[in-house]
């Protein structure tokens, strides 16, 4: 059952943990899941978030969702992802990080900047501002990688993400969808799910 988190740092920022089951066992293992622009409504309820918490807890991973603090840009929001991660780490064995939309831009930023062992980003988009380059950010991702976007997506520029990702020797997964994959979340839950999962059971 989903507990409230109050997370540390300046703003303030709250989430859920999803907690799984794995054999009776406490999970050693946990994924922060960033939302969705909270301006456009974007928050830790999202169906995508819930979907990819859902298949990791049939997985034996617990997965933190979280609400941004006030509205800053993308800069403060990153400090929440990464915030979000320093709570995790100080609990579990193994950390990784999801994102989805706006969400995925700032798992990437932020994962630049963390000891992460797996990132997932669903539907990023290349630039948040200026100088949130995602693009740029992928070059400093130092833990395996995935990238999901639908081919339809026409909402975000995600190509050039999905582009650099792949040079860099990142799993990409496209998928016959739009931004919000209408009838795929459960897909998108599985496919980022079962990446993170076995990365953070690999190296933990």
């Amino acid at each position: 059952m989903p507990r409230p988190v109050i997370l540390p740092g300046a703003r303030d920022v709250r989430g859920r943990l999803d907690e799984a089951s794995a054999n009776g066992s406490e999970p050693d293992a946990a994924v922060v899941a960033c939302p969705p622009h909270p301006e456009q409504g974007g928050s830790r309820s999202d169906p995508r978030l819930r979907a990819v918490a859902d298949a990791l807890g049939e997985r034996g991973v617990d997965c933190l969702r979280f609400d941004y603090g006030p509205w800053d840009e993308g800069v403060g929001e990153r400090a929440d992802a990464r915030d979000a991660v320093a709570w995790a780490t100080e609990r579990y064995d193994a950390v990784g990080l999801f994102g989805y939309s706006f969400g995925a831009s700032v798992a990437v930023l932020a994962a630049a900047d963390l000891d992460l062992r797996a990132l997932s980003a669903l539907a990023p988009t290349a630039r948040l501002a200026p100088d949130l380059d995602a693009v740029a950010a992928l070059d400093r991702i130092d833990c395996p990688a995935q990238v999901i976007v639908g081919e339809r997506d026409d909402t975000v520029d995600w190509e050039p993400v999905a582009e650099r990702a792949a040079e860099l020797g990142h799993a990409v997964e496209r998928l016959p969808a739009d931004h919000f994959f209408v009838g795929r979340h459960d897909r998108v839950g599985e496919l980022a799910a079962a990446f993170l999962a076995s990365e953070l059971r690999e190296t933990s």
